[in-house]
């Protein structure tokens, strides 16, 4: 008679995490609290809370980034629009369908807003400095944001274009 020895929920999470996953499932939805695993559980909920502000930061940037692109990149501008209205509206659509399944994320936009502009400029120079070899690329891109967060999640607008960078135009 051979006896078969079920591995402990801690080995198995190292061993095969779709299996620990559906058995700390199970043993939620039975009842069985004193089974569960609970510090992998709670590492990979705080793991689940931190990929979606990771989601929404880089959701933001790209947002900026094509804004900030439609806005000041003269040269590419005609060529790229199209492609770049249509990623501003991708963008926009799916950092507000995370933001209705996570209300709360809201104040944490507002948090990180300044700063994903700045990653945003700086994306967006080193696409403008690798096409035009320009050290200097980063500079055709406003310092201060373009707009307010409302704005840029405005799904009606469009960060118009001028010869002077610097000056605000809805």
């Amino acid at each position: 008679m051979v006896i078969q020895i079920q591995p402990s929920t801690q080995t198995l999470y190292d061993q095969d995490y779709y299996l620990w996953l559906s058995t700390t499932i199970n043993q939620l939805r039975t009842n069985q609290f004193l089974s569960v695993d609970l510090d992998n559980l709670i590492e990979e909920l705080e793991d689940m809370g931190r990929s979606q502000k990771r989601t929404i930061e880089s959701l933001l940037i790209k947002l900026l980034e094509h804004l900030l692109k439609l806005k000041c990149w003269d040269e590419e501008r005609e060529r790229n629009q199209g492609h770049w209205k249509g990623e501003i509206r991708t963008f926009r659509r799916e950092i507000k369908k995370a933001l209705k399944d996570s209300p709360s994320l809201k104040p944490y936009i507002l948090e990180i807003f300044d700063q994903c502009y700045q990653d945003a400029r700086t994306e967006a120079s080193d696409a403008y400095g690798g096409k035009l070899r320009s050290q200097l690329a980063i500079d055709i891109f406003p310092l201060i944001p373009i707009r307010s967060l409302e704005k840029i999640l405005d799904e009606n607008w469009f960060s118009e274009y001028n010869h002077n960078h610097h000056a605000k135009v809805d």
